[in-house]
Order: structure tokens, then sequence, then C-alpha cells
């Protein structure tokens, strides 16, 4: 018996021991993707009578070194203050949503026939539970806010065509509305012969009486000429210049002056603003998850209240496939062969989640905190001011820069975010606000910036110090550089006004790089 044991040793383990690690590596991942995902498997069961379940927190909350951990394949040397434009990813939430890719890739069919459905259907669950809807077949999940856009202006561009709406009836919305929702506005309910009210409001701003002042004026005023408002569409939280919208206010007003339909675009919702369905009362709700909710891109979802979706009021998902005809959340779920893991990881981002004391609304507060402290200090440092008072502030604020930058186009906004980003590795929003039309003002440009919980104080020292160091330099947006080097055909482009002080400084820069072998072209602003 013994020499059978010391043959076997002799023979198989040594075997087992020289096997390659990476195939060691396959069959370590394909075991421990095996048990964790069995609790997930076991728990879609039951979806079909869910009850909605209140998150168990921690008893042992998250450290600063797992958090640091957890992000630790963020860029090395960036301060990233931009958490509001694609959001991110921990790396417990990256690694499910991997083993989720693997299952797909490993038998495709399998898993689009036997497994999909289920999985969406308990994402659906917990984002219904999430933002207290009445009813699971309220929520679609979509891939982004644009497609939710999409699909509820489809219908009001049906609506003229059936002639349901009247040409120049009419949708309300802030002019400060994100680019892409203007555009599908233009694209949907202009071309179908709508009319489109854009309401002003002056930013900074002071109170939210001055967004509903505005947008009370506006209704009235085209109530008064006759118009109709078939749908108002308006932020939750806008993007820039970053503020929190008075949604319940104005949802409110709405109702009062007869607007049939409102649709919020909350891109900055779930994880960033407190989101109940019941106490906002809109129609259509569409908020991103990997924005401030730890999923990947792209995965978000869209509320509609089961009253607004009544027979004559068919919505559809823009991308038409085999599941037609079914339902907006059957449309949703099924666009045709692509990648649908990320809509899969939401339950892995709420496990993340609940490791924060507080769970989501102490992640909300946390990080609202922060950045208003942080928001001070650099108005401070600057000797400028916040955008609005702190309780309009998400988890994002917005902070005069100096005037000395020369911020007074929004391309000069791009310049300076550019060279933020590339030259110092700093990243963050530059918003412009033009001036009212005689109007003198100090302060053009605004600094967006965000709390995200892998911030660090460090982050926002770095911008401080940055844009103080461009002040002493005597930056302006008027001068643009690229340099690259002259072996690459590269070109050094510098625009500057025609002031001596400043054509004598480029003459030394350009001496400069010339003596370092740089190629060096000047083309002068004539304006």
């Amino acid at each position: 018996m013994a020499e059978k044991i010391i043959m076997f040793c002799r023979y198989y383990v040594l075997l087992i021991v020289l096997l390659p690690y990476r195939t060691l590596q396959f069959f370590y991942h394909k075991l421990s993707f095996q048990v964790s995902r069995a609790p997930n498997l076991d728990a879609a069961e039951g979806i079909e009578n869910h009850v909605p379940i209140e998150p168990k927190l921690s008893s042992s909350f998250i450290t600063d070194s797992e958090i640091q951990s957890e992000f630790a394949h963020h860029a090395p040397g960036v301060a990233r203050m931009n958490n509001g434009s694609f959001g991110c990813c921990p790396a417990s939430v990256i690694s499910a949503l991997q083993q989720w890719q693997l299952k797909l890739l490993c038998q495709p069919d399998h898993f689009y026939f036997n497994e999909l459905e289920d999985r969406i259907l308990e994402s659906r669950y917990k984002i219904k539970d999430l933002i207290n809807a009445e009813d699971v077949d309220e929520v679609s999940i979509v891939d982004n806010i644009s497609t939710a856009v999409a699909i509820v202006l489809q219908q009001a561009a049906w609506a003229f065509a059936e002639g349901k709406f009247n040409k120049g009836d009419a949708v309300i919305m802030f002019h400060c509305a994100y680019g892409a929702v203007k555009n599908s506005i233009k694209a949907y309910f202009s071309r179908a012969g709508g009319y489109v009210i854009e309401v002003q409001f002056n930013f900074p701003l002071n109170s939210n009486e001055e967004i509903i002042s505005e947008f009370s004026k506006a209704l009235e005023r085209e109530k008064g000429n006759g118009r109709r408002v078939r749908l108002a569409v308006i932020d939750h939280v806008t993007c820039m210049p970053s503020v929190i919208m008075p949604v319940k206010q104005l949802v409110k007003i709405c109702r009062e002056e007869g607007v049939e339909q409102v649709f919020i675009d909350a891109a900055h919702g779930v994880g960033c603003v407190d989101v109940d369905m019941q106490e906002i009362g809109a129609d259509f709700y569409a908020s991103t998850l990997y924005k401030w909710f730890f999923c990947p891109p792209a995965a978000a979802f869209l509320y509609c209240r089961k009253s607004a979706t009544y027979s004559d009021l068919q919505l559809h998902h823009p991308v038409v496939s085999h599941r037609y005809g079914m339902g907006l959340a059957e449309e949703s779920f099924w666009v045709g062969t692509r990648d649908y893991t990320p809509y899969l990881v939401l339950p892995s981002a709420m496990e993340f989640v609940k490791r924060f004391k507080g769970g989501v609304e102490g992640i909300i507060k946390m990080n609202h905190d922060a950045v208003v402290e942080m928001g001070k200090m650099l108005a401070e440092a600057w000797g400028t001011n916040l955008g609005c008072p702190p309780d309009m502030c998400a988890s994002m604020i917005m902070i005069g820069l100096p005037s000395c930058l020369g911020i007074s186009s929004d391309d000069d906004t791009m310049k300076l975010w550019a060279h933020l980003r590339e030259k110092f590795g700093v990243e963050v929003r530059i918003h412009y606000q033009a001036p009212k039309d005689g109007e003198v003002v100090l302060t053009t440009g605004y600094v967006r910036i965000c709390h995200q919980i892998y911030n660090k104080v460090d982050d926002y020292y770095k911008l401080r110090d940055t844009i103080n160091q461009l002040v002493h330099d005597g930056f302006t947006c008027a001068l643009e550089v690229y340099i690259l080097p002259s072996s690459t055909l590269s070109v050094c482009k510098l625009e500057q006004q025609r002031h001596t002080t400043h054509c004598n400084f480029l003459n030394l820069v350009c001496l400069l790089f010339i003596d370092l072998g740089f190629y060096v072209s000047l083309q002068l602003n004539e304006a």
C-alpha cells in the first residue's frame, strides 16, 4: 500500500505540479465562476414571486485602502474629477462583468436562449425597488439616455404623423438641456412639425425660485398664445452648468398647466440624488447606472409610468427586432446580437454599495459634502464664487475660474479642457457662461468638479495649484499650443492677440522650442 502511495505521488502529483500556470488558472476561474454565480442562479427561481427586500448593509464597512484597491486600475498620475461624464466601475464589478462575458462566449446559444431574459428581469426588479416604482413592467433596461429619449420622442413624432398632435404643438425644455437631447428633439419633434419652447435662467443661481419662476412664466405665456404643450423635458441634474433642478415642483406646475407628459432626463440620477418615482410623479424617467451607480457602460433604464402608456400611445424601441410589439420592456431586452452583460452586473454593483455606511444614501451624502467643501476651497483660493448654493449641488459643483484666463467662447473651454488633461493630468469640465447683451461680468468661465468615493483631497489641490500656475505664467485661452517632435513632422501652433508683450513672450517660446529640435509654425489672430 505504501509503495502505491509513493508511486502515485511520484508520477501524478509531479504531473499536476508541472501543469502550466495558465492551465491551472483556467480551472481556477471556471470553478470560482460556478461558485460565485450560484446564489444569483438560485435567486432567479423566485423572480416571478418577487418581494422587495430592504438591503442589508454590511456590519463591517469598506476601508479607505479597500476603496483604493477597487479603483487601482485607474490611470496613475491623473487627478480624475470628471466622474459625471463616464462614471467608474470598481474591480469587483469588473470581475463580475468578465465572468458574464466569459459565460456568453463559452456557450452563446445557452446564454441568449436560457439565461439572459431571467438575468435582465432580475436587474429590472432591483431597479424597481431602487426607484420605488409600482410595477416591474414600468422599468425597461436600455443602454443610455440617448436611447431612452429616442423612445419617448419617437412616439411624439408618430403622434404628429397620425394626426393626434397638430402642427405647432410644443415641447418645453430648458436652454441647458444636454446637447444630444436637443438634437433628438430637433430630429423627432421639430421635424414632425412641433414647436420648441426653450426656457432660460440666469447663472450663477441664488435659489430654486429663479428656475421655477422662469418655467412658470414660459408656460403661462405660451398657454396665453393658444399653444398646446404636449411634452416637457426636464433634467434632474443638469450637465453644464451643473445644478439640481426642482423636479417635483416643475412636474407639479406641468400638471397644473395642462402639459400632457413629463420626461425627466436623469443621466445624473441613481447614485447621485435621491430617486423616488412616487414622489417625483413624472411620466418618464431615465437614469444611467454607470455614471454614479458603479455599473460599467453602457447600462441605463427608462421608467414609464403605467398611466402614460395607454393603448393608443405605444412606446417602441428605436431598434426594431424580433420582439417588436411585445411591449417596451421586451423590445428593449432584445435588440439583436450584442453584449448585454453590463445589464447583468447590477446585483454586483448593489453588493458593492452595501459595503458603505448608509448604502447609496450614505454615498450620496458623502460625495455631496466633499464636493461642496472642495468647491469652497477652490473658490477661496482663486478669489471667485460658486455657481449656486450648496443645497442645489449634487455630487458636482461649479466654481468660477480666474477671469485672466480669458475664457470668452465655447472653443476656449475646449482648449483649456484639453490643456489641463494633456499637460497636467487634470480631468475636469469647463463651462463658458456668456454675458447677456450689455452685461459686464468678471467671471465667464467655470470649472465643474465631481466627487466620487475614489477621489482624494490631493486631486483638488492639484487642480487648485495648476490653475494658480497658469495664472502666474500669464496663460490665456487666446494662446493655443500644440507641440510634437519634429521627427514626426510636428507643428507648434501659436495663436495670440497682437499685444507686444505677448509677442515677445512668443518669440522666446519659439526660440526655446527650435533649440530643442522642434519645428515651429506661427499663426496670429487678426481679430
